[in-house]
């Protein structure tokens, strides 16, 4: 862990029975020098006042890499020149203090940082938190303390989410499920981190009018991440899930599908994502735009970076 970090404990009892949740907050340490302005300040309010107040940032996904190891995907995609991550922790060995530390320490020495941290039991989430068994769900968001821990000892403050799959029959009402989310968003920010629900195909999330509808129920606890992607698997206009999150979008995973609804990188594909990026800025959005597509989607690495220049050349126009 880098020596520039303090440490304080929060003691949080609220939000799961009686049982007392401790904390592990890490506080960067100011590195303002007296009279003087930073560079990377400089840098960041000029990037601010080039989009009108709003400042967006390309960074990618390690899945594109999968199933190289995490570490190794991380050295390669930082030689590409990526700064900002989205980090699927695929094991729980991944998640030991110890790694993450390493990871940490690893992307401050490059001038990089973790956005967001995708767990790898999305698939799980459906049995584990939101089936009808009320004591598998809190024992699942005891589990999920994992996750949001692990995000911030590696100084992530996202946490995405897949939720509930409609592949198969569940009694579950949205009401419940809205309710559930809240306790998990809870819980999560006793440690500093946001529980993102991503829209997915075949999930409950894929539907705008859910969304909608979540957002209505919990206003307080409702955030989101917008998967370009999944939109259109799903038969939507990804404008049409944005508007549907609303004011509470955090995230989004960029990419696109060619007329066989194979994923690809942008630009190519049947999307022209230019019509989103022209809603987000009119919206003020100031989150991440994580690249994120399948190995499968490119041949090379380097064609990574080539999309990754086509994003930032429609955000930052010369």
């Amino acid at each position: 862990m880098s020596r520039h970090t303090s440490y304080k404990s929060v003691r949080h009892t609220k939000n799961m029975g009686k049982t007392p949740v401790f904390c592990l907050t890490l506080t960067p340490k100011s590195g303002m020098i007296k009279g003087k302005t930073p560079p990377i300040f400089t840098l960041f309010m000029s990037l601010w006042d080039m989009t009108n107040g709003v400042a967006m940032q390309t960074g990618i996904s390690t899945g594109c890499l999968y199933p190289s190891l995490t570490e190794n995907t991380i050295a390669t995609l930082t030689d590409l020149g990526f700064r900002v991550f989205e980090t699927f922790f695929s094991s729980f060995s991944e998640l030991e203090p110890d790694y993450l530390d390493r990871v940490r320490y690893f992307l401050e020495k490059h001038g990089a940082r973790v956005s967001s941290l995708h767990p790898f039991t999305s698939s799980l989430e459906s049995s584990l938190l939101f089936s009808a068994y009320e004591r598998r769900f809190r024992d699942g968001v005891n589990f999920y303390d994992l996750f949001f821990r692990s995000a911030q000892r590696v100084g992530a403050k996202k946490v995405i989410l897949h939720g509930m799959t409609t592949a198969y029959a569940s009694s579950l009402p949205d009401e419940e499920y809205f309710r559930r989310f809240a306790i998990l968003q809870k819980r999560a920010a006793c440690y500093d981190v946001t529980l993102l629900q991503e829209n997915v195909r075949l999930f409950r999330s894929s539907d705008p009018s859910f969304l909608e509808r979540m957002r209505t129920a919990i206003p307080e606890q409702a955030a989101f991440v917008l998967d370009v992607k999944q939109a259109l698997l799903s038969g939507f206009d990804p404008v049409t899930v944005a508007q549907a999150m609303g004011d509470r979008l955090r995230h989004i995973h960029i990419s696109s599908v060619d007329e066989n609804n194979r994923c690809v990188l942008p630009p190519f594909g049947r999307y022209d994502c230019r019509t989103l990026l022209t809603y987000l800025r009119e919206q003020h959005y100031d989150g991440d735009l994580i690249i994120e597509v399948y190995r499968s989607s490119f041949r090379e690495p380097e064609e990574l970076v080539q999309a990754r220049h086509y994003l930032e050349g429609l955000i930052f126009p010369e």
